[in-house]
């Protein structure tokens, strides 16, 4: 025996000893011992630190790293001595009945450990531990596969012929089902046909996944500040056993596994046989730019000026300061209510608008703040769809989609009014459960009953309707109510289930001057920064300020959480007749609450006062009445911004004007909800 696989196999059993995991080695034989049951192949998972390891013996730890299928040899003989020595597997008959999983708790921090997705070439020829990550972009269902099975010769008199486990198949990383079981192995003493014992087969679950780079994100904006050029190729993983499940569509993960070449006929795929998953949570920001921090400084008078200056100001590069500056406050308070919960607070938006370029181009700028924006291009799904596995198994495969990739983000869908009926109805259904089910019919996919896979959807939708071509597809309504606008042509149900109906300033017959004389400036030089603002708040502080507000736990503070409940009751009962009962839809409380929030993240606070609950209440009532028309609180066609921002007399006007507003919402709950104790202040 070569001395130093000797030395290694006593440094395993030396680690083994000292890590625990010759106990936790000694409990799953227990298992197996207690079952009285005779196994072609016992399988064990071994988690090693590699730094442990190292530390003890530099070689081994080498050789694991770079050699884990040979090294798995050096613990299954170790394993088989512990076996019979302590006589923990009374069945087991050979060292080949062993199957050793090593698995790393981490690797080295160095870029020979990485394998990138979008690099060329991809290294699958080297069988050693790499780490990857990506984003899940199809999920295959769960079969089966052989662990391992026994063989037994077909010649009589061949002493491989009798009941021993001479022959044993066993999988190994990146080998197909025939590569394990098939009908043309010899036997290696007389080379006569061998026949598996189909008693002994042992079966366990598969998973193939399949996962992409995280790039792939900034390929689906509909506008990027990046214009470096890459290459991005999906990848195959197989989750095998303990992991088949660990997986969810539309995740980041991290990963160690091990490359292989999977054939498949003439075809051959790169794969990665997964031997541990780790959801991936970047780090958000921990600061914002001393910028936004001055600015904050400088407003701090009043709880709306610094949310007021940040709507004034942002997306300069896009449309000039001062304009549309309700739909942009509503698309940041949108855009800081991101996240990956599964009670999140959500908020959509919906846009009647005639100027869809400069909408359209608004849109796709913010979604960029995020890592996670994605445009929805109008050839793919929104949601999952299935197809038949691609790897030769015949099984179904869940294929992600916008909304799935837009998960923590937004999902930008276009113009509501280009969709077909079914479609809208299925956004719909997405928008009042958050979830989609995807139907995989058993027949067509080699399964004995039909299945129903529910998926998850966790991101804030954006939408428009083009009023101009939407009032050419159908006969308008006569009539309507004061300030109600006409949005007959998308289903009522479904405008109620976008947070927010929000109609820009600016219809495209009488565009304002400013916004003319930028898209002419930009049409001439793209790259110009048209304003010093573009300079002081650039678009990277815009994206790391989001990222910083986003991540912020803020608490409804009792004030707040008075003003809306005493707000939603009263505008039930203001808002009924007699025929449909109320025109507030039960989730009004939710976008309520939700916007309060927003409001106070953007404004860097963790609690939410009762100035947020104002802005809140006043950016749904004007949202309720395009949908229903005006109500008894009566607000203005723009009630957030009612005036231009030039200077600070003008902050400190609407600073005027939106106490009022606050002192009239009070007037209001008092005459409809009677019940809500609310705390006025008498000055």
């Amino acid at each position: 025996m070569d001395p130093e696989i000797q030395k290694m196999r006593e440094v395993v059993l030396v680690y083994l000893d000292r890590s625990g995991g010759l106990q936790k080695f000694v409990h799953d034989c227990k298992k197996y011992n207690d079952s009285k049951q005779s196994y072609a192949v016992y399988r064990f998972i071994i988690s090693f630190n590699p730094s442990d390891i190292a530390e003890l013996d530099a070689t081994l730890g080498n050789y694991i790293l770079h050699n884990p299928l040979q090294a798995a040899q050096i613990f299954q003989s170790v394993c088989f001595v512990a076996i019979k020595t302590l006589s923990l597997i009374e069945q087991l008959q050979t060292e080949a009945q062993i199957s050793i999983l090593l698995k790393p708790t981490h690797l080295p921090p160095l870029p020979s450990y990485v394998l990138s997705l979008s690099a060329y070439p991809f290294n699958y020829t080297s069988q050693r531990f790499y780490m990857s990550e990506g984003i899940v972009i199809a999920m295959g269902t769960v079969t089966k596969y052989t662990q391992g099975a026994r063989f037994l010769c077909t010649e009589e008199t061949c002493p491989f012929s009798e009941g021993r486990f001479r022959c044993i198949r066993v999988h190994c990383p990146g080998a197909t089902e025939s590569a394990t079981v098939r009908t043309d192995f010899v036997c290696s003493l007389c080379s006569s046909p061998l026949q598996e014992d189909m008693k002994f087969r042992v079966l366990g679950d598969k998973q193939i996944v399949e996962m992409i780079d995280a790039k792939i994100l900034n390929a689906l904006k509909g506008y990027s500040i990046d214009k470096s050029h890459f290459r991005i190729q999906a990848f195959t993983l197989f989750l095998r056993d303990e992991l088949a499940n660990k997986m969810t569509i539309g995740n980041h993960y991290r990963i160690i596994g091990i490359p292989a070449c999977v054939q498949n006929g003439l075809q051959a795929t790169a794969c990665i046989e997964v031997n541990s998953v780790q959801l991936y949570k970047p780090n958000g920001p921990a600061f914002v730019s001393d910028n936004f921090k001055y600015l904050l400084s400088l407003t701090s008078s009043s709880c709306w000026r610094f949310t007021a200056v940040l709507a004034n100001i942002f997306a300069s590069q896009v449309v000039p300061p001062g304009t549309y500056n309700t739909l942009k406050l509503a698309i940041l308070l949108s855009l800081v209510q991101t996240c990956e919960k599964e009670n999140a607070d959500y908020l959509d938006l919906l846009i009647m608008t005639s100027d869809t370029l400069v909408i359209d181009r608004l849109l796709n700028y913010s979604l960029c703040l995020l890592p996670r924006g994605i445009r929805h291009p109008p050839s793919s799904d929104i949601f999952p769809s299935v197809s038949k596995d691609k790897h030769g198994t015949g099984s179904a495969s869940i294929q992600a989609c916008s909304a799935v990739l837009a998960k923590g983000g937004i999902c930008y869908i276009g113009d509501l009014s280009s969709y077909k009926k079914d479609k809208l109805e299925l956004l719909q259904s997405v928008l009042e459960s958050r979830t989609t089910t995807v139907f995989i019919p058993g027949k067509k996919y080699g399964e004995e009953a039909d299945q129903q896979v529910t998926v998850s959807v966790q991101t804030n939708f954006w939408s428009f309707v083009d009023v101009d071509s939407s009032s050419k597809k159908h006969i308008q309504k006569e009539n309507f109510l004061i300030g109600q606008m006409d949005v007959s042509l998308i289903p009522v149900n479904l405008v109620d289930g976008f947070g927010l109906l929000i109609y820009n300033e600016f219809p495209s017959c009488r565009l304002s001057s400013p916004v003319v004389h930028h898209i002419l400036k930009k049409a001439m030089n793209p790259e110009a920064m048209l304003y010093k603002v573009s300079q002081q708040f650039r678009t990277q502080d815009y994206e790391e300020f989001i990222l910083f507000a986003r991540n912020l736990h803020v608490e409804l503070s009792s004030e707040a959480e008075s003003l809306i409940q005493g707000y939603y009751l009263a505008s039930r009962r203001a808002r009924r007749d007699s025929i449909h009962g109320s025109t507030l839809s039960a989730s009004a409380l939710k976008i309520l609450i939700s916007l309060a929030k927003a409001h106070a993240k953007l404004s860097l606070r963790q609690t939410v006062l009762e100035e947020d609950a104002v802005i809140a209440v006043l950016l749904l009532e004007s949202s309720l009445t395009l949908k229903h028309g005006t109500s008894a609180l009566c607000v203005a066609p723009n009630p957030v911004f009612p005036f231009d921002l030039n200077d600070e007399s003008s902050l400190q006007q609407r600073d005027i004007y939106l106490m009022q507003c606050h002192h009239q919402l009070l007037k209001f709950i008092a005459a409809y909800s009677p019940g809500i104790h609310i705390n006025t202040n008498e000055e």
